[in-house]
């Protein structure tokens, strides 16, 4: 299989609009976006299809430049950081964030919305980075 350049940039290109609908959302304070549960649900999906694109992105790297295939979709991120792709330290902050995704989609527990959205403004700048290093990375080796 070949490396496709611009599926890479395609995917990325969604990942901006989802991180973009979430800035707008995240211009709104917690108490309002917990108050308004349009917002809320919003936030989460746009959340969930982040990290979805992302994934999508990690699996067709592991695919394609033959890396060793992850066991979970956490795992991904791992394996992306351990081949230098994403760098070790950003990969292991990361990669958690496939269990905040599962818990929003598959409803294994109750969600802390208010720590969600904490975490989610906390840790916002992540996509940012993601989206950075991938971009980095791809301009590197085409």
């Amino acid at each position: 299989m070949t490396f496709e350049k611009q599926f890479v940039v395609t995917k990325l290109n969604e990942l901006e609009i989802y991180v973009d609908e979430l800035a707008d959302i995240l211009q709104t304070s917690d108490e309002n976006i917990l108050k308004d549960l349009d917002k809320l649900r919003h936030s989460e999906r746009a959340f969930q299809l982040a990290v979805d694109t992302m994934l999508d992105i990690n699996q067709h790297f592991i695919r394609e430049l033959g890396l060793p295939v992850s066991n979970d979709f956490q795992s991904t991120f791992y394996a992306l950081g351990e081949n230098n792709i994403l760098s070790g330290e950003f990969a292991d902050k990361i990669a958690p964030i496939v269990g905040l995704r599962n818990r929003i989609v598959h409803r294994y527990e109750t969600i802390n919305r208010k720590r969600f959205l904490a975490n989610l403004r906390k840790n916002f700048e992540d996509f940012k980075t993601y989206t950075k290093l991938i971009t980095e990375y791809i301009n590197q080796k085409q």
